[in-house]
Order: structure tokens, then C-alpha cells, then sequence
């Protein structure tokens, strides 16, 4: 058993103790393995999270997976609270036979949109990716108020993104790029960068550094 006083174990536990949280709020919510890592493997794209079904195998019973990348933890609590929420749609979905997704997985149709609403999401449509855009509430705060305490006090650490490979270099003479969590991306200098967060107008994300 992991150490809980250990960065890995201080994350872990939160986690769990977030995921077990929103299901005694909403019993239909599966049970999961949880597994941290990186969500910009090979520097394309960010994934913050995934729910995937039947993924791990235990004796005779199939079980979900829960993804929570190691990226995100640099947004805060409720933004972690916030991917966990969206995940745990995705569970509901799973549960009772709902098509809540198409496009291979990335468009997020009406279905999934009244999923996020029960669990207390406020979600906004985004052209590419439907309703995914999802940000947490204050009453949904208010009434995860001490899972947002223990995230914070867990979240001491977040994994770096990977480097975006261009041509098998790396620019460093051009400013980076920024890439936010509903997929919009800018060029900015690495001075503007460093200044502080760039917030996105769109889903008030903060846009992270795709190629550093």
C-alpha cells in the first residue's frame, strides 16, 4: 500500500476519496480502477481524462478505468473535481446504456449533456467537440466542498507536457504554442507565457505550453 505521505500516495488517495464522494451522491456511478500518467503522450494533443470500460480484468469480473492526467493537476481543484465530474458522466453512461458520445469518443451530444447536468456540471458546446466544455458550479462546489480540501491539500505536484515534435525539432526561436482544454491554441512569446496564466475566453481554461 502506498505511503499517503507521499506525493504518489497524497494524490492517489484524493482521488479515490473524490471518485467515492461523487457515488455517494450518485449510486448509478461505477466503480473504477484509477490510473494517473501523462496525457500528452508524443506532444500531440492533452487528454485530462478518460473513462473507459472493461479495461482491467480481476478473476471472472471485467472492471472500468478511470485516467486522470497528470497535467491537469497544475489547474487547481476544481478543475480536477471538474474532469473527475465529466468522467463520472461518462460512467453513468456506461451503466445505463446511453450513446452519450460519436466521432470516435469526441463529440459530446445532448445525451451526455443532461448526464453532466445531474452530476452538477455546468457545461457549453464547443464546435468540434460538442458538450464537453465543462466548468463546476457553486453549488456543486459548496456540496464538494471537503473533496476540494483534500484535493488542494494533495496537489503539490504536475507533470510536465511533453514536448511537441515538429519535423523532429523542437522551435525555440519562436515563442511556444498554448493549447487549452476545449482545443484552442495560440503563439505567444516565452516572456508573455512566463508573465502568468493565459485564461481562455471561451471555457476559462488556462492555456498550457504545448512544445516546452
Amino acid at each position: 500500500m502506498a505511503d499517503s505521505d507521499t506525493i504518489t500516495g497524497l494524490l492517489v488517495v484524493a482521488l479515490e476519496d473524490a471518485w467515492a464522494a461523487i457515488r455517494s451522491h450518485h449510486p448509478d456511478v461505477p466503480d473504477v480502477v484509477l490510473t494517473v500518467g501523462s496525457g500528452s503522450t508524443n506532444g500531440s494533443g492533452l487528454t485530462l481524462g478518460h473513462f473507459a470500460p472493461n479495461r482491467w480484468v480481476r478473476g471472472e469480473y471485467e472492471l472500468h478505468e478511470l485516467f486522470i492526467a497528470g497535467e491537469g493537476l497544475q489547474h487547481g481543484s476544481a478543475d480536477v473535481l471538474g474532469t473527475l465530474l465529466h468522467e463520472a458522466a461518462h460512467g453513468l453512461a456506461v451503466v445505463r446504456g446511453i450513446k452519450d458520445t460519436s466521432r470516435q469518443g469526441r463529440w459530446h451530444n445532448e445525451r451526455y449533456r443532461a448526464l453532466g447536468e445531474e452530476l452538477g456540471l455546468a457545461l457549453t458546446q464547443h464546435s468540434k467537440i460538442g458538450w464537453s466544455v465543462t466548468t463546476v458550479p457553486d453549488q456543486t462546489r459548496h456540496q464538494y466542498r471537503s473533496v476540494l480540501d483534500e484535493l488542494a491539500f494533495a496537489l503539490v505536484a504536475y507533470r510536465r507536457r511533453e514536448p511537441e515534435r515538429r519535423g523532429g525539432r523542437k522551435s525555440n526561436n519562436n515563442g511556444l504554442t498554448g493549447e487549452c482544454d476545449c482545443g484552442r491554441k495560440i503563439r505567444v512569446s516565452f516572456g508573455a507565457y512566463g508573465a502568468g496564466p493565459i485564461i481562455c475566453g471561451l471555457c476559462d481554461g488556462t492555456f498550457l505550453a504545448a512544445d516546452v
